[in-house]
């Protein structure tokens, strides 16, 4: 039987954090008060329609951990960067502010996923293990539908020459020029590239730029700030 996969992205909006953590950061290593953070995540888990443990975040490293989780989590995840699971109403979440955030489902087969993907762990290849993770447990590549959600878009992620030669060789797709006409990444670019590599049909890319786009938190153009939080589950 086919589940309903659901998917949402926050906004910086309908919060209680102070600046610079104004006013929805769901972030909890940032800088910000620690009870605004939780009052912020109860508020997203009513605002989901989830019992308030239902949702799963992760203490993200920018690396290449994969964790399944099959039932609510105390606390966090520790030192992962990727949750999947098959459990229904299990909302798996990661945290961004540049990064990409991407999440994945295959509805025939039950298994969701949520992967915190910035440049290290794209690099190392975060987003490919995790299909490989929901593989095992029963999905299927073709049936795997996946949401690039909001980040740094190419055109301000200006990088080195050595560090847009070294992404590009292990994440193809990913170099690119930036609006100054310097080299740059578009991550995106290249993990939707991997993705079709890998068999996915069904990749959708959020348009939205955290750095042009002022209703999102942007680590690059505000930093100390807070974060968004994406979150993937089954009905």
């Amino acid at each position: 039987m086919t589940v309903r996969i659901r998917r949402v992205t926050t906004t910086r909006a309908g919060g209680v954090s102070a600046p610079p953590f104004d006013t929805f950061n769901l972030g909890d290593h940032v800088g910000d008060n620690p009870s605004a953070v939780g009052a912020n995540r109860k508020r997203l888990a009513a605002a989901l329609g989830l019992g308030e443990n239902a949702v799963v975040w992760m203490n993200q490293v920018h690396g290449d951990q994969v964790v399944v989780v099959d039932e609510p989590v105390e606390g966090v995840v520790d030192k992962t960067d990727a949750l999947v699971t098959t459990t229904r109403r299990l909302a798996l979440a990661v945290v961004t502010a540049d990064c990409v955030p991407v999440l994945m489902g295959d509805a025939r087969a039950g298994v969701v996923a949520a992967v915190h993907a910035g440049r290290v762990g794209a690099q190392n290849g975060v987003v490919a293990k995790t299909v490989e993770a929901m593989l095992r447990l029963g999905a299927h590549a073709g049936d795997i539908s996946a949401l690039l959600g909001p980040a740094v878009s190419g055109r301000n992620y200006e990088v080195p020459e050595d560090m847009a030669a070294e992404v590009e060789a292990a994440l193809p797709g990913s170099r690119t020029t930036t609006s100054r006409g310097t080299p740059g990444l578009d991550l995106r670019a290249g993990i939707a590239r991997q993705l079709t590599a890998l068999g996915l049909t069904a990749i959708d890319i959020d348009p939205r730029c955290t750095v042009d786009d002022g209703n999102l938190f942007s680590h690059r153009r505000d930093a100390p700030t807070g974060r968004l939080a994406s979150l993937v589950w089954m009905e």
